[in-house]
């Protein structure tokens, strides 16, 4: 691991008289407008655009601005804020908390990953993309100026993926085969970075593929590898290393690798360049 949340527990001695929940006058635990009684405080990643942390009593949580506030995806806690804009006026907002233990990409931020290019206003290619747990999280990162396509095999995960995706403009639902983009080629345009949870023993092909059709020049890819889904019998440091050999083949540079352990075992998530051009000197 190499990072993790910070020890911040946020301020207020719980005597807040806004108009939330609580009873009485002292230990209201609703959301009111008195503002010293907030027992969240939710403040920008420190490394990475358009995340979160929610820093609780007991604990951080890693989270993203809700871009559709009221609207849980999957139950997923809500956190809200009251603060002033510019102007001085009000300002609401929402956040969604985002578990590692159900996301590998937020498991690889809270595991100190230094680049992640699902970033605001990024145009993302997901591929792996289930019922859409994370790639509602995406969307909530690359907000209403990007845009995540989806990709997902499996009908009834697409299914759930379609659904939510009604509630959220910026994600294309995608039902198809990753290993053949040429049958989704008329629906996704170049992407800036390509996000990769397929469990396949040529997942490294099918990364491949897809960033030939997709993915700029320079453009970045962050892969997930399950090492007994592509090779039981040996050690996964192994399987990790021969994977890295054969993106390195497919002009993939990788320039990061990151276990996600203990959020999920054998796993890592590597990131790295698209055909980069060469550095100026």
């Amino acid at each position: 691991m190499k990072g993790d949340f910070g020890k911040g527990k946020g301020k207020g001695d719980g005597k807040g008289k806004g108009k939330g929940k609580g009873k009485g006058k002292g230990k209201g635990k609703g959301k009111g407008k008195g503002g010293k009684g907030s027992a969240v405080v939710v403040e920008p990643h420190k490394v990475h655009a358009g995340i979160f942390v929610s820093r609780g009593k007991s604990e951080d949580s890693l989270a993203t601005l809700n871009l559709v506030p009221g609207v849980s995806v999957y139950g997923e806690k809500r956190v809200q804020t009251e603060t002033t804009d510019a102007n001085g006026a009000p300002e609401k907002k929402e956040y969604r908390v985002w578990n590692p233990y159900r996301s590998k990409l937020a498991a690889a931020v809270v595991g100190g990953i230094d680049n992640c290019k699902v970033a605001p206003g990024a145009k993302v290619l997901y591929l792996g993309a289930a019922s859409g747990t994370t790639v509602s999280h995406v969307s909530d990162i690359v907000g209403p100026t990007g845009i995540v396509y989806a990709v997902e095999f499996s009908h009834r995960s697409g299914r759930d993926l379609v659904e939510m995706s009604k509630r959220r403009p910026n994600i294309v639902p995608i039902v198809a085969d990753a290993r053949n983009p040429k049958a989704y080629r008329m629906l996704v345009g170049m992407v800036d970075c390509i996000f990769m949870d397929v469990a396949q023993p040529d997942q490294a092909r099918i990364l491949a593929i897809n960033a030939k059709q997709f993915l700029k020049a320079d453009g970045w890819f962050m892969i997930s590898i399950k090492a007994p889904c592509i090779d039981s019998t040996i050690e996964p440091a192994v399987v990790f290393a021969a994977e890295v050999e054969k993106m390195k083949a497919e002009q993939l540079r990788p320039k990061e690798q990151i276990t996600l352990e203990p959020f999920e075992r054998d796993h890592a998530v590597v990131v790295g360049v698209y055909r980069p051009t060469k550095a100026k000197k």
